[in-house]
């Protein structure tokens, strides 16, 4: 990689970010469509976010993208956001447009093309059981909102938190049924029996551990499972899926599509389908 006074920077803001693969896929994307740019992870601490916003305007860094734990925090500190973003909360990608730096959420975009180019699953008119209420289900629930699917059901160990997301969300999707339920409870029981898309976006399973609470063998064989998790092996409730022949993704497809997503809001460049996953699948089979 040959670098210029006319090279552009971008990079990513993180704590910690040694484990990310965004580095690997968006360098290798500026050197297959040929453009002068290099991304950088940088470790930016809590109380040293909004110093490192600055040093965008400051450096004319390009764009970063975000990730834990500054996807909320990053949203008052910058100029301009996304209206699909403001629902969401949270802010993954930054582009500095002349020293105005607008925040965008390509986690969600990333989400639908992952199901629709890696999966062949056409969100609308689905049922769909999300597990978990954090910030990785609201983008999810948004997302799959906006694609129109004919309902939600949100399962979380403390149903409250279900709840209360579906609270702030239902105003803004009002063809869309959406259910809150603990794990528990007959909704979460209906949701497993009728759901076309079940996604994990909880944080279990992402140290091996079992999701004792998601009994797959209620899942209608025709259904998809998606786990947001990602590692470079297969996660348990992959591998568990794939025993039963259920069909299933992981994480690394939804990483590799938001990549894609924020490359081409940074350089107008959109990856052909598939390009950064690819990339990702050859790193993990050669490791």
């Amino acid at each position: 990689m040959l670098l210029s006074g006319k090279s552009k920077v971008y990079g990513l803001f993180g704590d910690p970010i040694a484990h990310s693969l965004s580095p690997a896929m968006q360098n290798h994307a500026f050197r297959h469509y040929d453009i002068d740019a290099v991304y950088v992870p940088f470790h930016v601490f809590p109380e040293q976010l909004s110093k490192a916003v600055d040093s965008l305007r400051v450096l004319n860094i390009a764009g970063v993208n975000v990730t834990v734990p500054h996807k909320e925090q990053i949203i008052p500190l910058l100029d301009r956001i996304d209206p699909a973003t403001k629902l969401i909360g949270a802010v993954n990608t930054v582009v500095n447009e002349n020293g105005v730096l607008v925040g965008y959420n390509t986690d969600a975009s990333g989400f639908i093309r992952s199901l629709k180019i890696n999966m062949d699953f056409e969100p609308s008119g689905k049922q769909v059981l999300i597990l978990g209420a954090g910030g990785a289900c609201r983008a999810v629930l948004v997302a799959l909102a906006f694609a129109g699917v004919k309902s939600i059901t949100v399962a979380n160990r403390h149903p409250e938190r279900a709840e209360k997301l579906i609270a702030t969300l239902a105003r803004h999707f009002s063809d869309v049924a959406l259910f809150a339920t603990g794990y528990d409870e007959q909704p979460y029981q209906d949701g497993l029996d009728n759901a076309d898309l079940v996604v994990n976006a909880t944080s279990v399973g992402l140290y091996g551990e079992t999701l004792n609470f998601l009994p797959l063998e209620r899942i209608k064989g025709s259904a998809f499972i998606y786990d947001m998790i990602y590692s470079l092996s297969k996660t348990t409730l992959i591998k568990k899926a794939h025993d039963l022949n259920l069909l299933c993704d992981d994480g690394l497809s939804m990483l590799a599509a938001q990549g894609e997503d924020a490359f081409a809001l940074w350089t107008g460049v959109q990856p052909s389908p598939g390009f950064m996953r690819d990339f990702l699948i050859r790193r993990r089979t050669n490791m």
